[in-house]
Formats: C-alpha cells, sequence, structure tokens
C-alpha cells in the first residue's frame, strides 16, 4: 500500500548541490524543509547496483537508518542510444577523476565514442531520473521519470551541472544548460519523476 509522507522536514540523500538546490525548489512550495546529505555530515554509500532504483535505493535507506528522518534519493543519468544507452548509471563514474568530477571531460570523452562509433545523426538521447523516498522502518516509494531528445555537439550553455551542455530535448532549440532553472524544472525528468512522487506520497 501506498504510504503517505506525513513529516515536516526531509533528507535528500545526495552530496550533489545542482541537485540539491533543484530539490529545493521543488519542495518550496509545499512548506517541507529540506536538509542535505552533506550538512548531516553523511557518508557517502558505495552504490553497487546496476540499476537507477537499485542505488536510488542504497543511498535512500542508508541516509534514513543514519538520521531517522525520511530520506529522498535520486540516481539519474543520460542514456545514449547509438552508445547502447551508456553511460546511464555510470553517468557520474565517466566524470571521476582523481581531484573530483569533470563533467567537461565526460561530454567530451561520451562525444569522442560517438564519433568512433561514426553515429548517425540526430544522436537520440534521454535522461532518466530514478527517485526512491525511504523511512527508517525499512518502507520505500520508487517514481521514474524520463525526457527524451538528442546530443548536440559542440557544448552549449552555462546554467545547469552534469551533461545538460550537450542535451537537447525534443520541442526546444535550447539545450538543458541554456533553460533558467524554473524552465528546466518544468520538463525535466527529475521534474517528472517528482510531480509523480507529489501525486503518489504528498497529495
Amino acid at each position: 500500500m501506498t504510504r503517505k509522507f506525513t513529516s515536516d522536514r526531509i533528507l535528500i540523500a545526495t552530496h550533489n548541490a545542482g541537485k540539491l538546490e533543484e530539490m529545493r525548489e521543488l519542495f518550496a512550495p509545499r512548506g517541507i524543509t529540506v536538509v542535505g546529505a552533506k550538512e548531516m555530515e553523511l557518508a557517502e554509500p558505495e552504490e553497487t547496483e546496476d540499476t537507477f532504483i537499485g542505488n536510488a535505493r542504497i543511498k535512500a535507506h542508508a541516509a534514513t537508518k543514519a538520521t531517522g528522518l525520511p530520506a529522498l534519493a535520486d540516481d539519474s543519468g543520460i542514456e545514449v542510444a547509438a552508445l547502447g544507452n551508456a553511460p546511464g548509471v555510470y553517468t557520474a563514474d565517466w566524470a571521476e577523476t582523481s581531484s573530483g568530477r569533470d563533467f567537461v571531460m565526460a561530454m567530451e570523452k561520451t562525444h569522442a565514442l560517438l564519433e568512433e562509433a561514426d553515429a548517425p545523426h540526430p544522436r537520440a538521447a534521454r535522461f532518466c531520473a530514478t527517485l526512491v523516498l525511504a523511512w527508517p522502518d525499512g518502507h520505500d516509494e520508487v517514481v521514474e521519470g524520463f525526457v527524451d531528445g538528442v546530443f548536440v555537439w559542440p557544448m552549449r550553455g552555462t546554467i545547469g551541472h552534469g551533461y545538460d551542455p550537450i542535451f537537447q530535448p525534443h520541442g526546444e532549440q535550447r539545450t538543458f544548460a541554456e533553460m533558467s532553472h524554473d524552465e528546466k524544472n518544468a520538463i525535466s525528468h527529475r521534474a517528472e519523476a517528482f510531480k509523480k512522487l507529489v501525486a503518489k506520497c504528498f497529495d
């Protein structure tokens, strides 16, 4: 049975400042206080699953067990059709360096692989987001959101985070990184998943 959210505080199980800010903006109208994993000084659990749902579950349950607060975790990434839907669940891993994440390097790698494969244009891609809302007793609720578009090159725009500069959603002339936060939040994969979560657990 679906569980409704009744608390006035929620822990967002992420150390990614961009994701946390997006969630803060999405929750703002509901009067729910949002706290991040970093300010709670939580360690980042190892993501050992090969699906978005599996990794989101790991993060949500680790955070709720550590704090006693309901915890919302997101696992998201970009799938590029011509690369067999890579990087997918390994989206952030492609950006890892010894001194932190370098998404420009990751986007360059993605482009190089597409060129190597001589992938035809337009190069279909989609952003995927899975949200898992977990409670300390082990219960969780899962929703997914997607937005389809194309991989574009060169990178365009400076707003947003991650792979936003190379993703142009269908029906748009701009990449996610060329849109304001409000414009992106209206159509993004995370926004779609969030709408489903609100309908399921908050309304």
